[in-house]
């Protein structure tokens, strides 16, 4: 089965990655803290989305704004899993990678949004006919 433009794209697959790892720090907050972990999971779940919109997209200014807002999303996972860590609110043995992918997703978007959308196989077929007259 071939890939879609945001499968083939190494940063959106991290970001699957921060995903599961984001749910299982989620579901070890202790009682009394699921509104930490309710953001952490719509967070961490806008990542992926919102990558997958801008590889969509064939124009580099559109799918730069879904790379930005990806952006976003992956800045504030790493902020929520920086006070899960502070509060002593993950598993003990929360992964290394939870700490570090955020930064590295944030990383990876941040050349995306300077240089607009990945290579594209094809583009879509021009609907505008032009017609000279002599």
């Amino acid at each position: 089965m071939p890939l879609l433009a945001d499968q083939k794209l190494d940063v959106y697959r991290r970001a699957i990655e921060f995903l599961a790892l984001a749910s299982q720090i989620a579901m070890s907050a202790p009682r009394g803290n699921s509104f930490l972990a309710e953001e952490l999971n719509r967070a961490a779940l806008s990542i992926p989305w919102n990558i997958a919109k801008g590889a969509g997209r064939f124009g580099a200014p559109d799918g730069a704004r879904f790379y930005s807002i990806a952006r976003g999303s992956a800045l504030e996972c790493k902020a929520i899993v920086d006070a899960f860590a502070v509060l002593q609110l993950a598993l003990e043995d929360t992964p290394r990678q939870a700490m570090e992918l955020p930064t590295r997703i944030v990383e990876m978007l941040t050349r995306l949004c300077r240089r607009g959308d990945p290579p594209r196989e094809s583009a879509p077929e021009s609907t505008t006919t032009t017609t000279t007259t002599t």
